[in-house]
């Protein structure tokens, strides 16, 4: 059976700004739903990477957390410390980073509480029992919160390929262990003929366990993290992952965590997907590149895979912006996203959340 996946364009006017219609879409989607009288309902969000501006806007957070109130929810803004070394990895400095972005309670009409605790410990084990986890490390806020909505800002990632709900949902819900847990489907590979030996490598590592072996750096597979640091700074591309094998694996256990992030709110859950903006990198990323393709528009839905299948096929019937890190498929109906991150195919993460029954790609798409 089909879920509705309710879409509304950019196109403004006096009457009815991009707030507005923000707001429309969550009444015509109706995630009131989702939300009971005196919910503590978490409304889970990236705010940003501080050097990052791609992320969303909190002007834009503030009509999710005007429409919870009115449903007689009570909303808080929310997201989990990082398992890099920026500045979100506690969370004095992740809400130090938020507020710098803009996500001061007078601006969001909401407190932002980092939800996984001061050093990213607070978290609980859920029982998920599928292929890769029995159980998962979720945060303790989204455990504890009777209620959420998913505010996502869609764009490429370069280990996912695309970003969009199930991502949001996955790495954003997890303790720091669990990001670990996620994060080691990757094994980076050294190319010991290319390798010189230099060292680069060993400064990008931020968790230190590179090292030089007989003039050749090595990297311990159990120890790495698959951040990718170390990828994409080598000056003699001498470093890379097993793309074939490892990407699958990946996806699968960032999927597994998505679903234990949501297991326990049945019915409970809206989703909002904000196709605008749509750069290359993750919102982790301290940079932001030019979007892919133009801004389409806003979706709503309360099926995660309906809502990010619907995602990917609006922005693959666009045209390439060619000033962008895009390098191939810039004609409408090819996919973007492969035409970005070539070695992963971010479609992946749907056919996966559809089979672990998160929902279905099959949807009926509701212009407003």
């Amino acid at each position: 059976m089909a879920s509705d996946v309710f879409f509304i364009n950019l196109r403004t006017n006096d009457f009815e700004n991009t707030q507005k219609k923000i707001r429309r879409i969550f009444d015509n989607a109706d995630l009131a739903a989702c939300i009971t009288p005196g919910d503590l309902c978490a409304i889970k969000l990236h705010m940003g990477e501080r050097g990052n501006d791609a992320y969303i806007r909190p002007q834009y957070a503030r009509q999710v957390v005007d429409a919870v109130r009115n449903a007689q929810g009570k909303p808080f803004l929310t997201d989990t410390n990082t398992l890099y070394l920026y500045k979100r990895r506690n969370a004095v400095e992740h809400h130090e980073t938020a507020l710098l972005n803009g996500f001061a309670y007078p601006t969001v009409n909401a407190p932002v509480i980092i939800a996984d605790g001061l050093n990213g410990e607070n978290e609980t084990k859920v029982t998920i029992n599928q292929k890769h986890f029995k159980s998962v490390k979720i945060a303790g806020a989204f455990t504890e919160a009777q209620s959420m909505i998913v505010l996502s800002h869609v764009k490429g990632h370069i280990l996912a390929g695309f970003g969009g709900a199930l991502k949001n949902l996955a790495m954003g819900c997890a303790t720091i262990a669990g990001k670990k847990d996620q994060h080691q489907g990757w094994r980076a590979i050294v190319d010991t003929q290319a390798c010189t030996g230099c060292g680069t490598c060993i400064d990008s590592c931020q968790f230190g366990i590179i090292e030089i072996k007989d003039g050749i750096a090595y990297i311990p597979s159990e120890e790495c993290y698959g951040c990718g640091g170390c990828l994409e700074i080598c000056p003699e591309n001498a470093i890379d992952f097993d793309w074939k094998n490892d990407f699958k694996i990946f996806i699968e256990k960032m999927i597994e965590y998505a679903h234990g992030s949501v297991i326990g709110l049945s019915n409970k859950v809206g989703y909002i997907n904000l196709l605008m903006n749509i750069s290359p990198f993750c919102d982790c990323a301290n940079f932001s590149n030019p979007a892919i393709v133009p801004d389409i528009g806003i979706l709503a839905s309360k099926d995660p895979v309906a809502i990010d299948q619907a995602s990917i096929d609006l922005v693959n019937q666009q045209h390439g912006v060619h000033d962008s890190l895009l390098h191939s498929h810039f004609n409408p109906g090819e996919d973007k996203f492969t035409g970005l991150w070539t070695k992963i195919d971010g479609r992946y993460q749907i056919e996966y959340a559809e089979k672990i029954g998160m929902g279905t790609r099959d949807y009926r798409l509701i212009t407003l």
